[in-house]
């Protein structure tokens, strides 16, 4: 029986409607409150991932204008005008400019890892008799020695 029909719908069957709906309802009010719940995290972090990082470029700005002792020559490599690199760089300390460079020189100091490539065998498209015969017993004729 449903409503559609034309028939009538018994008591029993309009609470279990009744009851299906409230719990959808209810369902739905629950994943909303966690979805601002979330997207408020979310935004939360960002906000001071954002912070964060305005910082660090405040304090870059402050210690590349020590270290030039030049605003006009930074604000010509950087593209960036003069004022805004001194307005950017005014709420960072003295102090903590000095520490900046010292990262930047200590960094700058430490050596370059370098990985080296190993150069590959050139391996001939099909296996050679001399390679074959020059291999050590037991080893298969078309894999070189050195991989096993």
């Amino acid at each position: 029986m449903s409503a559609e029909d034309g028939a009538p719908v018994s008591p029993a069957e309009l609470r279990k409607r009744v009851r299906a709906a409230e719990a959808l309802q209810a369902k739905t009010r629950e994943l909303a409150a966690a979805d601002v719940l979330a997207k408020r995290e979310a935004a939360k972090k960002a906000a001071q991932a954002k912070e964060t990082a305005d910082r660090e470029a405040r304090e870059a700005v402050a210690a590349a204008l020590r270290l030039f002792d030049d605003p006009s020559l930074v604000s010509s490599l950087l593209s960036i005008p003069v004022e805004e690199l001194e307005k950017d760089a005014k709420p960072v300390t003295a102090a903590r400019a000095k520490e900046v460079i010292e990262a930047l020189r200590a960094r700058a100091e430490r050596p370059r890892t370098r990985r080296r490539r190993v150069p590959r065998p050139e391996a001939p498209s099909q296996p050679s008799v001399a390679a074959s015969a020059s291999a050590p017993a037991g080893t298969p004729d078309n894999v070189p020695v050195h991989a096993l």
